[in-house]
């Protein structure tokens, strides 16, 4: 295994132009009461998410709960990210709720899908805020209300 150091590590915000990061940190920043530099981390953390489920081979991955809000916000620009999934991955991203009844069976899985996904990260070699992708388990699913994963290839 390659170990990774700060040199090579890309950031998420490198996978879209300035001026549509910016347009969905304001957005992350309004709907979910976050100040800008937050809204930035997020939405930074959610392209490298989404980069690395575009080449990722393996189970689904997820984002932390802090992190869900900016895929949810890039969802909103359509158009942008319609263009987005095609130029990055050559296929839609889908949005994958987990049915209510899996997210509290989950449980300790929980932990370990978020832990997987923040590896994937890594290994797609991008950098990871760390404080974003909380690993120790408090009991409760690390993703959405509703459980939020990305699609298979």
């Amino acid at each position: 295994m390659t170990t990774t150091t700060a040199r090579d590590l890309r950031e998420g915000r490198e996978l879209v132009e300035p001026e549509l990061f910016h347009r969905i940190v304001q957005r992350v920043a309004e709907e979910h009461d976050h100040d800008l530099s937050m809204a930035g981390r997020i939405v930074d953390q959610a392209l490298a998410f989404l980069g690395t489920t575009a080449t990722h081979q393996g189970r689904p991955l997820s984002p932390s709960e802090i992190v869900n809000p900016g895929w949810h916000e890039f969802i909103l620009h359509t158009v942008d990210y319609v263009e987005f999934c095609e130029r990055i991955a050559g296929r839609f991203l889908h949005h994958v709720p987990t049915e209510p009844e899996n997210v509290a069976a989950e449980g300790e899985g929980g932990h370990d899908t978020l832990s997987y996904t923040v590896d994937a990260i890594d290994a797609a070699g991008f950098s990871v805020d760390t404080e974003l992708w909380p690993t120790a388990h408090t009991g409760k699913c690390s993703q959405c209300h509703a459980g939020c994963t990305s699609s298979p290839a």
